[in-house]
C-alpha cells in the first residue's frame, strides 16, 4: 500500500511532482529504490537533472573525535558560494564528516574500488560459497548479492547513514539536492585513526558518534 508518507519521502528525495511520485510508487509496488530509478528513467527526477550541473563551490569540513583519536577531512561541493555559506548545508557536511569517522568507508563509490580488489573479493566469496556446498550454477548469483553487501560496507555513498540507517549516504545527497536546488557532490575525504596499522585493541566508535549526532 502506497502511503502519503512514502509519497512525501520520494518527492523530497527526487524533487518530482506528487502525482508522479504516487504513480511511480504504485508501479513499483511501494519499492522506494525502484521508484527513484523509474522517475529518473522518465526524466522526472529533479535531483537527477541537477546532478549533471557543475559544482565548483563548497566547503572542506574537519571533524576530530575521541580527543584526537580520529580525524576526518571531507570536501563537499555545491554550485554557489551562497549555498556553501548556508548553515543547513554546513550542518549536512558536518554530518557527513561524522559519518565517515564512525563508518570508516574506504572509497567514495563502487566505481572507485580497484578492479584487482574486486576480483580478489569475488574469488574469496566464490571459495566460501563452494565450501558451503552451494551448487556451482547459483554461485555467481550469490556472489553478485554478496558483492552488493561488500560495496555497502566500504563505499561511502552506499553505506547506511549512521544518523538514519534506513537511508544510505547517497540518499542524503539527493535530499540535499532537492532541498537547496543545486547540485551537491561529495568529492573526496580522508580519515585518520591514531595508531592505525598498529596492533592494538579494536574499538567500535559508531555508537558514540551516533549519540553525538542525535
Amino acid at each position: 500500500m502506497v502511503t502519503s508518507a512514502m509519497i512525501k519521502e520520494l518527492r523530497e528525495t527526487t524533487g518530482a511532482g506528487m502525482l508522479n511520485c504516487k504513480k511511480a510508487l504504485e508501479e513499483t509496488n511501494g519499492n522506494m529504490e525502484k521508484a527513484i530509478e523509474l522517475l529518473r528513467e522518465k526524466g522526472l527526477s529533479a535531483a537527477a537533472k541537477k546532478s549533471g550541473r557543475i559544482a565548483a563551490e563548497g566547503i572542506v569540513e574537519s571533524y576530530i573525535h575521541l580527543g584526537g583519536k580520529i580525524g576526518v577531512l571531507v570536501e563537499v561541493n555545491c554550485e554557489t558560494d551562497f549555498v556553501a555559506k548556508n548553515e543547513d548545508f554546513k550542518a549536512f557536511v558536518r554530518d557527513i564528516a561524522m559519518h565517515i569517522a564512525a563508518a570508516n568507508p574506504l572509497y567514495l563509490e563502487a566505481e572507485e574500488v580497484p578492479q584487482e580488489m574486486i576480483e580478489k573479493e569475488k574469488s574469496i566469496l566464490k571459495a566460501q560459497a563452494l565450501n558451503e556446498g552451494k551448487p556451482e550454477h547459483i554461485v555467481d548469483k550469490m556472489i553478485e548479492g554478496r558483492m552488493k553487501k561488500y560495496f555497502k560496507e566500504i563505499c561511502l555513498l552506499e553505506q547506511p547513514f549512521v544518523k538514519d540507517p534506513d537511508k544510505v549516504v547517497g540518499d542524503m545527497v539527493k535530499e540535499q539536492i532537492s532541498k537547496i536546488g543545486e547540485n551537491v557532490k561529495i568529492r573526496r575525504f580522508t580519515r585518520y585513526q591514531m595508531g592505525e596499522g598498529l596492533e592494538k585493541r579494536e574499538e567500535n566508535f559508531a555508537d558514540e558518534v551516533k549519540r553525538q549526532m542525535a
